[in-house]
């Protein structure tokens, strides 16, 4: 791998080396006067590197105590840390944080220097498209990723090509259909019994362009694809992530939520998931779930933040050409015309990438990211009233579907027993295990 040079804007005078400590600070020393300090000579701000070396780097001592690191991919050694090549300044607030990707920027350059060895990340909807490129990201830094996928032929067929270009990735596939609860249930209980911690749940699978139908459940497909299930699994998975922590999780959203219908007035299981076509409008169904989705990922923060799991909403990028429009033939033409303008998949999936894995980050949870940079996302999306009603209203569909051990671990042969029909008791076991 070969170290980057410095940014210009990081270049020092004469005389200034920098170094970093066992336990990644940074520190400046002058060679004339014979001194160190932690402040950049010229900016005057600290930086800090992350504690694990690139991919493929280990360090070694020699017998005389020396340190040195080896580049095993590419056969070189040196005395230079590599992990200063990566160090970022310290920041205090999200303003105070230094922007280093943009739209043109790709997932494969989020990690550039990155080893993810030992963190097991679920990305749905990993087989094809933005989610295809999220999890080969990952996976080419060393990162366990399992597909939660519908299909496990075509996850597999995903995984296979993935292996192919990096035979020591390591992938694994997984069934879950976002059309039903149960089948959530069931990825949730599998994955947890088989890996025993997540580190990222990346929730990137949606439809676009549906026409009304409803579901094994009795849910409108849009809404329970794009929202109810992800948000059920994330909920399913909230003790395994703290048992992780740190760990995120990212809701793949689009800008077409500013243009959601959705408010604290008009808020109702009918209007979420409609029972009839004539109240049915696609798009309109796209973008209330895409707002579902900010709404889920600030709340979750509330809720869940202090637990060490930090959540964020993403918008990949506009007119992406995917798998995503192909239940339309108009949005196919108009996303094959606009292609040579907007981004790759690679490019699509940076800002995932970036939230999932990035140091410059970490820190900072409950928020909106677009082209890798936090900004504001809609005043509904910032309604915490609206935030909690959508939370207690999709806990109320989802027991009503699965019974009241919905969000139990228990036997999944339980999960069908009926709620009880006292409200209070309804939602009892929900207050315990911290979800209310």
């Amino acid at each position: 791998m070969e170290i980057p040079e410095t940014d210009s804007e990081d270049e020092m005078a004469p005389g200034w080396e920098e170094r970093c400590t066992t336990d990644g600070l940074v520190f400046y020393a002058h060679h004339a006067t014979k001194t160190t300090q932690w402040h950049h000579p010229r900016t005057n701000k600290k930086k800090r590197v992350t504690g694990e070396l690139p991919f493929g780097w280990e360090r070694q001592i020699t017998e005389e105590g020396k340190v040195f690191f080896v580049d095993h991919l590419n056969h070189k050694t040196t005395y230079t840390d590599p992990r200063l090549a990566f160090a970022v300044e310290e920041s205090k607030s999200l303003t105070d944080l230094r922007q280093r990707f943009d739209s043109s920027t790709t997932g494969i350059q989020i990690l550039h220097g990155r080893d993810l060895t030992g963190r097991i990340a679920i990305v749905t909807g990993a087989n094809c498209g933005i989610g295809y490129e999220t999890a080969r990201s990952l996976a080419y830094h060393g990162c366990t990723v399992v597909f939660a996928c519908r299909d496990l032929t075509k996850a597999e067929a995903a995984i296979a090509r993935i292996q192919k270009q990096r035979p020591s990735s390591t992938c694994h596939a997984l069934q879950v259909d976002l059309a039903s609860l149960t089948s959530v249930r069931m990825f949730a209980h599998t994955f947890s019994v088989r890996f025993g911690r997540c580190d990222v749940l990346l929730l990137n699978a949606g439809v676009f362009g549906l026409p009304h139908t409803l579901t094994e459940d009795g849910l409108e497909t849009t809404f329970q694809v794009n929202h109810l299930s992800q948000f059920y699994l994330a909920l399913l998975l909230q003790p395994l992530l703290v048992q992780s922590t740190p760990a995120r999780v990212i809701f793949v959203s689009s800008e077409s939520h500013r243009f959601a219908t959705l408010n604290t007035e008009n808020i109702s299981e009918d209007l979420l998931s409609p029972s009839h076509k004539s109240s049915y409008t696609s798009i309109i169904a796209y973008c209330n779930t895409k707002l579902c989705n900010v709404l889920t990922a600030l709340e979750m923060q509330r809720r869940f933040g202090d637990q060490g799991i930090n959540c964020y909403a993403v918008h990949p990028g506009n007119a992406v050409s995917t798998y995503l429009t192909r239940h339309w033939w108009a949005y196919r033409l108009l996303y094959a015309v606009v292609r040579p303008f907007t981004k790759s998949l690679q490019q699509a999936c940076a800002t995932s990438v970036y939230c999932a894995a990035s140091v410059d980050i970490s820190r900072f949870g409950g928020i909106y990211v677009n082209n890798c940079v936090p900004c504001l996302p809609s005043q509904s999306s910032l309604d915490s009233i609206l935030s909690n009603r959508l939370w207690i209203t999709s806990l109320s569909m989802i027991e009503h579907v699965l019974g009241r051990r919905a969000f139990s671990m228990q036997p999944l042969s339980k999960c069908n027993e009926q709620s009880p029909n006292n409200k209070g008791e309804k939602f009892s076991n929900l207050v315990t295990i911290g979800v209310l």
